[in-house]
């Protein structure tokens, strides 16, 4: 250890030896500094990657952070870039998880030689910890095609990312549509279409693949949600089209023909329907298990003339009991949010891992929010049924999928607030009482590369560790 410290004080030295970097900033600032991304204010898991940020247009950064009033860190940078060591963040976490960070930024450019130093700003570190991994599938933002496309896993604790699996294994088919049996990595499904499609399962190591359209109703599977006990797996059946404005200031919109509900049982091999969520008066879609696995929620909406009376579809939240035993929806149904309330239209519904919070996307109409500027983030109350203020969530642009993370205590949103075009990963701490802080943007090494990716994070989904899928049994499936 004592060898490991005198290195680094070395490497210190010379760096600063060579560079002649400038200590001490001359003037100080009373406003705080302009970072990307902004970090100032948010709360984080004690294990999360180092926040990584940097100032625009500067020569020399540095960050001075302070642990109840002590200086415990100093980071240098060039280009305005300031990259934390993955060890010494590490520590500096462990030591303040339930407390505070100060951040003191200065910086050196040609517009001040002699430097500034700006106005301190806080970092809450939690105790609460937040889910090894996230994963997702990351495409194009756009209606035209895609060349390449795959689910990707992020290890959130540092900057690794992995490919799951791509669609070179499927002839650049689709794959996409994944989900978790209760946040493990050893148990999913995602679908693939294209060349052999279907929807491949992990079990133990192990790959199968199910052909839908070739069972039950034969229809394809959608938006899928694995039941927490872990035999059953609810889908809907979607009929998806586009349709394109030349004289609206939305110019596309994704809407559903027509879709409906179906769960598949895994050790049965049979897809299971009821008449009443098949028929074409109603049309039903993102199926959602609550906690205990006896409860499926879902959004309903009425049929109208699409697309002229796109404007007029708005989705209901609907529930409804099931017998895990028998494998069967109940006989009531209740509404859990009726979009007459506020006019607006629900999507994605996911249930707090305690089962008392129920977060969705709201917009003004339609299913696909994604394509709304307006769409945010809504939240109900299960307990009291009121509904719950998450306005901390939400921007200017579109907050659409997200998740819960296992303990409940951490969500995911995909947001365009950046730019108004790339969806992009947001954490928020959310505690027992629904009070949520101020969200931010999933970490990265360079924080530059936040702009340079151009793929949208689409379905971000926790899990608790790596997901490690045979590859060579995935690609003979397709062969």
């Amino acid at each position: 250890m004592k060898i490991r410290l005198l290195t680094v004080v070395l490497l210190a030295f010379v760096v600063s030896a060579c560079s002649s970097f400038p200590t001490v900033a001359e003037r100080k600032s009373a406003e705080r500094p302009l970072i990307f991304p902004d970090y100032v204010g948010v709360t984080v898991p004690k294990n999360i990657a180092p926040l990584n940020f940097m100032v625009s247009g500067v020569k020399y950064i540095k960050a001075d952070i302070a642990l109840q009033g002590a200086k415990v860190l100093e980071v240098k940078g060039r280009d305005g870039l300031v990259d934390i060591p993955l060890d010494e963040w590490r520590k500096l976490m462990a030591q303040a998880a339930g407390k505070s960070l100060s951040i003191t930024v200065s910086v050196w450019d040609k517009d001040e030689p002699q430097g500034v130093e700006f106005k301190p700003f806080d970092i809450h570190v939690s105790e609460d910890e937040i889910d090894g991994w996230v994963a997702y599938r990351l495409i194009e933002p756009s209606y035209e095609g895609w060349r390449q496309m795959g689910l990707y896993q992020r290890d959130l604790t540092s900057f690794v990312e992995k490919v799951l699996v791509d669609n070179s294994v499927n002839g650049d088919g689709c794959v996409n549509c994944h989900s978790f049996k209760n946040y493990s990595p050893d148990e999913m499904m995602f679908h693939a279409r294209g060349k052999g499609g279907g929807t491949v399962f992990l079990k133990d190591g192990e790959i199968s693949k199910v052909s839908f359209p070739e069972i039950g109703p034969k229809k394809q599977g959608v938006y899928p949600m694995w039941n927490p006990l872990g035999r059953f797996v609810a889908y809907s059946s979607n009929d998806t089209v586009q349709a394109f404005f030349a004289k609206d200031e939305q110019k596309i919109e994704v809407y559903d023909k027509a879709s409906n509900l179906m769960i598949y049982d895994t050790e049965k091999g049979e897809m299971l329907v009821d008449p009443r969520f098949m028929d074409s008066t109603r049309m039903e879609t993102f199926p959602a298990w609550s906690p205990d696995g006896e409860s499926l929620y879902f959004c309903s909406a009425e049929p109208v003339v699409l697309p002229k009376e796109r404007k007029q579809l708005r989705y209901d939240i609907l529930r409804v009991g099931f017998d895990r035993e028998r494998g069967q929806l109940l006989e009531q149904v209740d509404t859990v949010y009726h979009s007459q309330e506020d006019d607006r239209s629900a999507s994605f519904p996911r249930i707090s891992p305690d089962g008392r919070y129920l977060l969705y996307a709201s917009s003004d109409c339609a299913t696909f929010p994604v394509w709304h500027k307006q769409a945010d983030m809504a939240m109900i109350d299960l307990q009291s049924k009121q509904r719950v203020d998450v306005s901390m969530l939400n921007s200017e642009d579109s907050e659409s999928c997200h998740a819960w993370s296992s303990s409940g205590r951490w969500v995911v949103v995909g947001s365009r607030r950046l730019d108004g075009r790339f969806t992009r990963l947001y954490f928020a701490h959310i505690d027992a009482n629904g009070v949520c802080t101020k969200p931010f943007l999933l970490p990265q090494q360079n924080p530059l590369h936040n702009t340079w990716r151009m793929k949208s994070y689409n379905v971000p989904e926790f899990i608790l560790g790596e997901v490690k899928l045979p590859m060579d049994q995935v690609k003979k499936l397709f062969e």
